[in-house]
């Protein structure tokens, strides 16, 4: 099959566009595709985050107001702890966290909260007793679970922490993966550019500076028109063109100098 020079310059450009095109659609794909689900991820934890300083701050502000209630001899109300409220968050987090590092952390959360609630339930009982300082109560038995129950916590902001940093690093690490298709079409395109402007030098640039050599050679010092090169395309028909009209030129002028000579004798002759 033969093919036009035409053709073989809109085929090989052809070719560089669709592989740039393909390569951008890869790579866009494949960052939107990361950057969603990554994205979604550090949403979570940044969310999940969130829930983990508001368990501390319940926490924390039910543990003063049990402090308030015992420093005040005279206090009748006792503070209320909405356990509910607290482990709806709880479970807010094992749904939104998919880390199985996360969730026997969340879990532990939960049985500290219990245990702690539990405890501070037995503050009525040690405000009504008679033998039972509530301030001993409060620092030798409460404490202890509210500590727990606030280093369980801490674990899971740090865990939750750790999950995020993880994710960023990711979605860096997928950023950089995502543009690698569109470096390696870069790339070979750039070396497909190389080629072509390789391919144009080699069968029509040179060509034609050899043709142009040809035709001031012919024309400037009479010399026979005798460049031939190999090929299929308009260029070779161009060049065998020009040499076919090149040797019908010297023949033609070679004729007419024969003829002008010609003529020269004959009037020389008719001469007295």
């Amino acid at each position: 099959m033969k093919l036009s020079i035409k053709a073989k310059l809109t085929l090989s450009l052809s070719a560089i566009a669709v592989i740039l095109m393909i390569s951008a659609t890869i790579s866009v794909l494949e960052y939107d595709k990361m950057s969603t689900y990554v994205s979604d991820l550090i949403a979570d934890d940044i969310s999940s985050l969130n829930t983990a300083h508001k368990l501390a701050d319940i926490s924390s502000k039910y543990n003063l107001d049990m402090l308030a209630v015992i420093g005040d001899d005279g206090a009748s109300e006792l503070p209320v702890f909405d356990q509910e409220y607290f482990l709806s968050h709880c479970d807010s987090l094992r749904t939104s966290l998919e880390s199985n590092a996360i969730q026997p952390l969340t879990d532990s959360v939960v049985y500290a909260c219990s245990a702690y609630v539990l405890t501070s339930l037995e503050l009525k009982d040690v405000l009504d007793s008679r033998f039972m300082d509530s301030r001993s109560w409060y620092f030798n038995r409460l404490q202890p679970s509210f500590a727990q129950l606030t280093s369980d916590i801490d674990a899971l902001e740090k865990a939750i922490y750790n999950d995020l940093e993880k994710n960023s690093k990711t979605f860096e690490r997928g950023f950089y993966r995502s543009i690698i298709p569109g470096i390696v079409a870069v790339g070979v395109g750039l070396l497909l550019v190389v080629m072509l402007l390789l391919f144009m030098l080699t069968y029509y640039v040179n060509p034609l500076n050899k043709m142009l050599d040809g035709m001031d050679g012919y024309r400037s010092y009479n010399k026979k028109y005798t460049y031939t090169f190999e090929g299929d395309d308009e260029l070779v028909k161009l060049n065998e063109g020009i040499s076919e009209l090149a040797g019908e030129n010297m023949q033609l002028r070679k004729r007419l100098k024969d003829l002008k000579s010609k003529v020269t004798d004959e009037l020389e002759g008719n001469q007295p």
